[in-house]
Order: C-alpha cells, then sequence, then structure tokens
C-alpha cells in the first residue's frame, strides 16, 4: 500500500476531502499503536495503509504509542514496534509522539468538561457501571453522581490527581446520553484511579485517560488530518466527534476498514499473549507466531508483506484472508532474490563406485535461474554422496521417475548415475545404494543425447556440512481457531505437528551464511538461517514450501 498502489475508498474519500480543500489539501496520518504486546501481520495491514497514504498524497504520517494503560505497557514492547516499522520499509522521521507526552493537556482537556457540566466523578464499583448502561434492547440507568455540582466534580478530580483516593473507587465520567442507542455514548469513562509506575512519565500520575478519550485529542493535538483506524472503533466515531466539538478543538476525520483476519491464525493480543506466557510457543519471536518478529526471524521478507497487504486491499466488510495467499507473496519474492542450495533433508548415502576414490571434483552450480546476474558457485562432488531417501524406491510404481534398482537417474550439476546394487543392515533397512556414474555426463547432460526423465538433488558426503533444520508449519488444525466451540480452549487446536526438528546436510558453500540469508533448497522448500545459528551449528528455519497451494484454490498454473 505504498505509492502507485491500487485505490481504495480511503483514498476515495481522501481525494474528495483535497478536492473540496479539507485541511488546506494536507494529508497528516498515524500509526497509533499500544505498547501492550508485540506487533502482528494484522498491525502490517494498518502500517502500510498509514504511512503508505501519506506517501502517496505527498504528506506525513506519525508514529505514536498511546500509551495510557501503564499496568500492561512496556519498554521492551517500544522498542519491538520501532524495530517491526523500520523492518517493514517505513520511518516517521522526527515524528515521534507518546500518548503520555500530552497528559498534562489532557488533563485539562477533562477539567474543561467538568466546568461545561459535561464531566462527573462517578463512586459506582466497576460492576454497577456496567450494569447501569443497560443494553441493545434496553436503556441505560443514571448514576446517582451524575448531578453533582461542578464545584464539587472540581475538587474530587483534582483529589483523584493527587491520590487521595483507592484504585477503583472513584472514575470520571462524560455526561451525555443514558439512553442513546449507541452504548459508547452512555457516559463513557475518562479517567480512572490506577497507582501504577508508568513505563514514562514513572509514578508523576495515578490516573490515566482512557484509550477512547486520550485517542481523539492525541490526533487534535498532532493536527492529524485523517484518522484511519479498524472497523470495531465504527461505533466509537460519534464519542471521538463528541469530544472534540465540545472541547472547541481541531477536528480530524476517523475513517474506519476492515481489520485483517487469517486463516489458521489468531490475531488477539489476548490470545498471543496466552500462547507465550503459556509456553505453547518459545517466545513472543518464535517464527510459528504471526507477530512481525516471529515472521522475520522465520524468513519472510519486508517486500513479500507489503506485496501481500496490497493484494489484500482495503475494505469496509470483513472477511478473512488464506494463509495460502500469504504464503504465495512469501514465495513469489523468495523466488526472485534467493540463492539456490542443495541440501538433503532425509539422507540416504550413494557410493558411486566407479568414481576414483579420495577424489573430489568441483562442478559449477548457477546460483538463481531467474537472475543470471547472482552468478555461480563451485560445488564439490565426490565418490560418496547423500540423496534424499524419497527419491529412491526398492520397488517403485510406473511412473516413478528417480532412482530405483537398474534405473538411471541425473544429479544436478553432476552426472548421470545408475543404481546397481543395494546393501542392507542387518534388520532389513537400507544402509546405502552403489551406483555407477557416466563420466561423459558431466554438468547433467549426456553427449550421446541419452535422455532421463528424473533429476535430483544431492550432497557430497566428504564435505557436506551437518546442520539443523527447523521444519514450521501451520499453527493450528483448524480453519478459524477463534470459532468458540462448547468446553473447548482455543489453545485445544494447536497443531502438534508445527514444528519438526531434523538433522540435514547441505552443501558446504554455506558454510559462510549469515543470520537472516534466505535459500532455496533446491526442490524442498526455502530456508532462512536462524537467529540462534552459529559458524559451527548451522540451524535453518523453513520459510515456505515451494508448492504453491493458493495458486490452486485461485484455479490457476503454478509459475
Amino acid at each position: 500500500m505504498g505509492e502507485g498502489s491500487l485505490n481504495n475508498f480511503v483514498h476515495t474519500m481522501i481525494d474528495e476531502d483535497i478536492k473540496n480543500n479539507k485541511y488546506q489539501g494536507r494529508v497528516h496520518t498515524r500509526f497509533p499503536p499500544e505498547p501492550n504486546g508485540y506487533l502482528h501481520i494484522g498491525h502490517a495491514k494498518s502500517i502500510c495503509l498509514n504511512f503508505g497514504t501519506a506517501k502517496k498524497y505527498g504528506g506525513l504520517c506519525n508514529l505514536r504509542f498511546d500509551d495510557t494503560n501503564p499496568s500492561k505497557e512496556e519498554t521492551e514492547f517500544v522498542d519491538s514496534i520501532m524495530e517491526d516499522v523500520k523492518w517493514l520499509g517505513f520511518d516517521w522521521d522526527d515524528r515521534l509522539f507518546y500518548a503520555s507526552d500530552y497528559f498534562e493537556q489532557l488533563y485539562q482537556f477533562a477539567v474543561k468538561l467538568i466546568q461545561k457540566g459535561k464531566a462527573y466523578v462517578c463512586e459506582l464499583s466497576p460492576e454497577k457501571v456496567r450494569e447501569y448502561r443497560g443494553t441493545l434492547k434496553e436503556p441505560g440507568k443514571e448514576s446517582p453522581f451524575r448531578n453533582r455540582s461542578i464545584e464539587e466534580n472540581l475538587t474530587l478530580f483534582e483529589k483523584m490527581r493527587k491520590g487521595e483516593f483507592q484504585d477503583g473507587s472513584k472514575v470520571l465520567r462524560a455526561k451525555i446520553d443514558m439512553s442513546s442507542g449507541n452504548l459508547n455514548m452512555r457516559d463513557p469513562v475518562l479517567y480512572r484511579i490506577q497507582k501504577s509506575e508508568h513505563h514514562r512519565t514513572g509514578n508523576t500520575w495515578c490516573i490515566y485517560p482512557m484509550y477512547d478519550f486520550a485517542h481523539g485529542q492525541s490526533d487534535s493535538i498532532e493536527g492529524i488530518t485523517h484518522s484511519v483506524c479498524t472497523l470495531e472503533f465504527e461505533d466509537h466515531r460519534p464519542l471521538y466527534e463528541w469530544f472534540l466539538k465540545e472541547l472547541e478543538i481541531y477536528a480530524p476525520r476517523q475513517i474506519e476498514f476492515a481489520r485483517l483476519n487469517l486463516t489458521y491464525t489468531v490475531l488477539s493480543k489476548r490470545k498471543l499473549r496466552a500462547l507465550v506466557e503459556g509456553k505453547f510457543v518459545s517466545g513472543w519471536n518464535d517464527p510459528r507466531m504471526p507477530t512481525l518478529s516471529g515472521i522475520r526471524r522465520r524468513g519472510y521478507t519486508p517486500e513479500a508483506i507489503r506485496n501481500f497487504c496490497d493484494m489484500i486491499g482495503v475494505s469496509k466488510s470483513n472477511s478473512t484472508v488464506d494463509f495460502a495467499m500469504l504464503e504465495y507473496c512469501v514465495r513469489e519474492d523468495l523466488n526472485k532474490k534467493a540463492h539456490r542450495v542443495m541440501a538433503v533433508l532425509d539422507p540416504i548415502k550413494v557410493v558411486i563406485t566407479n568414481y576414483p576414490e579420495g577424489q573430489t571434483e568441483l562442478l559449477d552450480a548457477e546460483n538463481n535461474p531467474e537472475d543470471a546476474s547472482m552468478g555461480s558457485r563451485k560445488i564439490p562432488f565426490s565418490r560418496e554422496i547423500y540423496i534424499e531417501r524419497d527419491d529412491f524406491m526398492e520397488n517403485p510404481p510406473k511412473k516413478f521417475h528417480r532412482l530405483f534398482p537398474g534405473g538411471e537417474v541425473r544429479l544436478k550439476f553432476a552426472y548421470y548415475i545408475q543404481c546397481q546394487e543395494i546393501v542392507k543392515n542387518a534388520d532389513g533397512s537400507i544402509k546405502e545404494i552403489l551406483c555407477t556414474y557416466d563420466p561423459e555426463t558431466k554438468g547433467g547432460w549426456s553427449s550421446d543425447g541419452r535422455k532421463v526423465k528424473g533429476t535430483i538433488h544431492w550432497v557430497s558426503a566428504v564435505d557436506a556440512l551437518k546442520a539443523e533444520a527447523r521444519l514450521y508449519d501451520l499453527l493450528f488444525t483448524k480453519q478459524n481457531p477463534d470459532e468458540v466451540e462448547e468446553g473447548k480452549e482455543f489453545t485445544d487446536f494447536l497443531n502438534p505437528q508445527s514444528l519438526e526438528i531434523k538433522t540435514i546436510y547441505v552443501e558446504n558453500t554455506l558454510k559462510n551464511a549469515e543470520i537472516g540469508q534466505r535459500y532455496q533448497f533446491e526442490r524442498k522448500a526455502y530456508f532462512c538461517v536462524d537467529v540462534e545459528s552459529r559458524k559451527d551449528a548451522l540451524v535453518f528455519n523453513r520459510v515456505v514450501n515451494l508448492k504453491d497451494s493458493w495458486i490452486k484454490i485461485q484455479g490457476k498454473e503454478n509459475p
């Protein structure tokens, strides 16, 4: 959703505002995360929309932390959010703000509402506040404290600020309409007492504004023109506008869009936190998590995420995107930029009996057939090699075009080999396969025009590097883990096969592989070097398989 992306209804509304010279033609957006967790793929849609919109119109986009709940906020989350936004390719320049920057101003706004008779201090318990609120079918009931005098409310609110009351004993509420059809307008809470240390302001404050009160006023203070947020805030818009009107301050325009829903995934911060705290995953950056730190570690690229956000677009109605579509975008991006290498994930040894013992030769291998500029490399070939176990069958079906007794197959970049004999262990399992090679087929092609149907990958057993492969899969077995089932928790649908760890062999050209580098393991999948990898103990994360299920879903050919 960067410069040049297709228009969406948000941009159509902005075009109309520019045409009418609203905000003097300015476009100023913001991305306003709460620092109470790590960002996930759903936030990426909002980041791309807000920063991309500003870029499209030559405007500005702020990064603002809505840090109004000190009990759940940590500097760790602030740092991770800034890292994620930059990783996606966006920069807020010098426009980094915090709602806590405006605590004094927000307090004075609240005082102004009290002075206008539009806010009051209420002593109902949280349970009673909810009870008095009413339902969608029944109007609410006024608080017995609703008609206190302005002077009494000002005195009580000042005492709340000074810490003279206990947590939960009093709140400041707006005085709007307890019979409103919109529950958000039934005297919402503006401030609560919370004697918790704030990650930025320390113990300066013991009362904190609610999100609904802080958000719109922060937008106003920063001169935001278009406050773009997700659809669940649509019912909050009348309240957003009521505050701005009653305070008689600059009014941005709130626009809501549908949030991202993804199959086989949960995007609730509460549920993601439960996965981490319940140790169902190794942490916020576990490569199975939909957090941006998790998918970054797994090996997804920022370009792929931005392309994904472009493809799903922006709409007003909720829908669910197939996870395979995200994988398609990752695969499309990596296909262009990832070096091809050979790795054997389930090795079986092949001994080439007519190849000279002790000899090793270097063969040419292209790094990426999609881009000749990426060059080539030299890979070692020797008498003993490893191939994939499923590339050999003792009793193959008719259309099996890989290695079998008497059969011939092409070793990619190397030679034709033919199976002559099978050596077995005492238990009947295959120990090794004895083959011969044709020295006239160097490079994997026959000089006499002889053709073989099968081409398989391999690594030299003498030179290969032993490594660890972490084969990640979907975290959940259920397409919609959020769907409630009686007697079930969402964690009951965790996929027990979401991670398989294997010892593998990779070609020795990877000996200097660096953390974060991505490769295509020929005929297998894309892999990324994990953060736990070391020079003497390489660890690779499976990013995405080569097989493209989303293309099949769309009825298109696999590119």
